[in-house]
């Protein structure tokens, strides 16, 4: 029998464990993060009992928990009221993770995913010295008789990106451009674009009610298009995600499948961002 090599340092007894670990986690951690997952979600502190309650556990378990947590400074409890809240260490990791998400580089991912799942032009534009700026642009299967380029700038009044930031932007950001739009309408005959301050603020009251801007036909002929806002931590307008394609097979219905699933990738894009969306809100 030959003899065990000394200098063979691999324990191949101390590994299965390690693996099983790594496949089955801590349990307790788990148990214990939903009181952090309940506070994170709640508007207030919390009581003990109705923080336990939320949680699915007992008030003394939750205790325990809690005391480990204020140890770590994830947790705060007022001196004067009992209630817990959310302490420190938790927003210096809300902090750390948004300094680390690259906005735009996951919606370029998304957007990806998204043009191959409904098969529509889509694209990326955010707010430059000229206006709304197309900075990311995919192609349908069906491309575009006149295609947008990088760099282009979105009409205001026409465009679903124009009057998303319109809407989203301070006043005093937008309105030199907004009235230029208006003043240069004046001298065409375009009757289906609002032609003065007042129909266009219906129409920025519009895109606010559906929280999205939907044009039909307006900046290029039957052509339809979305543009749904991606907000960050503050409530500011970051970027708005673009889908447009031939009225033929572009279903711009409020709740249908282009509007859906557009305005889904956008909520999870702003919820990565720290936005929180008011609870109980649908567009």
């Amino acid at each position: 029998m030959t003899a065990p090599d000394p200098n063979n340092k691999i324990d191949h007894d101390d590994t299965a464990p390690d693996e099983e670990k790594t496949r089955s986690g801590i349990q307790s951690i788990e148990v214990g993060f939903r009181l952090i997952e309940v506070l994170t979600e709640a508007s207030n502190a919390m009581m003990l009992r109705d923080l336990a309650h939320a949680a699915g556990m007992n008030p003394a378990k939750a205790h325990r928990y809690l005391v480990s947590f204020q140890r770590l400074g994830l947790i705060v409890q007022d001196p004067v009221s009992g209630r817990y809240d959310l302490g420190p260490f938790t927003l210096r990791m809300g902090l750390a993770h948004l300094a680390r998400i690259d906005a735009f580089k996951a919606a370029r991912f998304a957007l990806s995913e998204l043009r191959d799942a409904i098969d529509q032009t889509v694209g990326l534009a955010v707010w430059g010295n000229q206006g709304p700026t197309v900075v990311h642009w995919l192609e349908s299967t069906f491309p575009m008789r006149v295609p947008l380029r990088l760099g282009d700038v979105m009409p205001m009044l026409e465009s679903a990106a124009g009057r998303l930031f319109a809407a989203y932007l301070p006043a005093r950001q937008t309105a030199p451009l907004i009235d230029a739009a208006l003043t240069a309408l004046q001298h065409a005959s375009r009757h289906h674009l609002p032609a003065t301050r007042a129909q266009y603020d219906a129409v920025l009251d519009d895109v606010r009610a559906h929280r999205a801007a939907r044009v039909e036909g307006t900046v290029l002929p039957s052509v339809n298009a979305f543009c749904m806002p991606v907000f960050d931590a503050t409530g500011q307008l970051v970027m708005g995600l673009m889908a447009l394609g031939p009225e033929s097979r572009f279903d711009a219905s409020w709740g249908g499948p282009i509007d859906t699933a557009l305005r889904t990738l956008a909520q999870k894009l702003s919820a990565d961002l720290g936005h929180a969306q008011a609870p109980g809100h649908r567009p």
